[in-house]
């Protein structure tokens, strides 16, 4: 580890107020210790018999080493459409990228893309559905879209009257909740409701917040089950057997990614274009750190940010697989530090107002732009984390010590 990176890390620990767990409350368990929603196949098939299917799935979808589309074929169930999420059916599109409707190749089921213009199914995408399938892995924060698709796809099915079942998986950073709460002004597709940056739920219990705080347009409530999983609870940190998207391709990026995904709103890069995608950060023209890198397009990452310029700042790669998935909360300082180590500051944050939409308010670039300290911001989080923390009790499907 490089000493400037070193400074930068030791520095934060003194101004972090811990909110997480202690390490040793947390255990690591793999898809071996923990049988997700998908594989408890008795417990779903006798409600899916003699009815007609949707799937909303990526390539995630597995149940071992067969994706979950093939095993409801094989089981003799009427699967008539896949629905695909950002980044597609096969998971290989660029986040952002436009997917279009197309047909599976190995079953030759329509697939239809809930990205792009077409976030929500239309009345005529769901006729002749009698229950939706939503098995897709999430990683637990606001901005990552998957939860957007649910937020659309339970609130289709509820204005059709088709039953929305979700075979839920573990959250990887379900062991805390932290951030800003979003401001509705702010709602979009990388932040719809009002939770904080992290959630601290599973897709399951996600859903059924949507439903029970009346989060659905015109007050439309979904019918919805939730086959949960066996093994899991929010004391532990599951790691993922499959990528859940092609820039977070390992546990270290996944644990890095609710600190690192707010510089998607300014001028840094996160590593997308390299091998090591969401585990550095960087720019151009600048003496941060001694790790240098340069952007290149690749599978999932096309159009990067800083194509072919080197950029110099931390590899946070061990760091990510280490230290950072006991930390419980967001590591700020990276975001405070890096502002205040750019020389033209007002280029610092794009003009696109992304970063707000990634914040969920405009508080949060007010805040670094005046010098708060990490510990500052943390602590104007807490009367609405508080309030949040009561409401996602009442929908928690799995246990957590505190």
């Amino acid at each position: 580890m490089n000493v400037k990176l070193l400074i930068l890390i030791i520095g934060f620990t003194f101004c972090f107020s811990f909110k997480g767990h202690e390490q040793s409350t947390l255990k690591i368990v793999t898809d071996k210790e923990v049988k997700c929603g998908a594989e408890r196949v008795p417990d779903y098939l006798p409600l899916l018999k003699g009815k007609s299917i949707g799937v909303v799935a990526n390539q995630t979808s597995m149940i071992g080493g067969i994706h979950l589309v093939d095993s409801l074929l094989a089981l003799g169930l009427d699967v008539k459409k896949v629905f695909a999420p950002e980044h597609g059916f096969r998971g290989t599109a660029d986040a952002g990228e436009h997917v279009s409707h197309s047909t599976d190749i190995k079953t030759g089921l329509p697939l239809i893309s809930l990205y792009g213009r077409n976030k929500k199914p239309n009345a005529a995408q769901l006729e002749n559905i009698d229950v939706m399938i939503f098995d897709i892995q999430d990683v637990g924060v606001r901005y990552y879209t998957y939860i957007s698709t649910l937020h659309y796809v339970m609130e289709a099915c509820g204005e059709q009257n088709v039953e929305v079942m979700i075979l839920d998986r573990p959250n990887p950073n379900g062991h805390f909740i932290d951030g800003p709460i979003l401001e509705p002004k702010y709602k979009s597709f990388v932040g719809m409701h009002e939770v904080p940056l992290v959630h601290g739920m599973t897709v399951g219990e996600y859903g059924r917040m949507i439903n029970g705080e009346g989060w659905l347009e015109n007050d439309v409530q979904c019918e919805l089950k939730v086959i949960s999983c066996e093994g899991y609870d929010h004391e532990k940190l599951y790691q993922l057997p499959i990528k859940p998207s092609p820039n977070l391709p390992n546990m270290s990026s996944i644990y890095l990614y609710p600190s690192l995904g707010l510089f998607e709103g300014t001028v840094v890069s996160v590593g997308r274009g390299t091998d090591s995608p969401f585990q550095m950060i960087g720019m151009p023209n600048s003496d941060l750190g001694d790790f240098e890198f340069t952007p290149e397009p690749k599978p999932g990452a096309k159009y990067p940010k800083h194509k072919g310029e080197k950029c110099s700042g931390y590899n946070l790669s061990d760091f990510g697989s280490g230290e950072m998935k006991f930390y419980g909360g967001l590591y700020l300082h990276w975001l405070v530090k890096l502002y205040e180590s750019t020389p033209n500051k007002e280029d610092f944050f794009l003009d696109n107002g992304f970063f707000n939409l990634l914040a969920g308010n405009a508080t949060l670039k007010k805040q670094i732009e005046e010098g708060k300290t990490p510990k500052e911001i943390r602590a104007s989080w807490e009367d609405g984390l508080k309030t949040f923390s009561a409401v996602r009790s009442k929908y928690l499907i799995y246990p957590e010590s505190n």
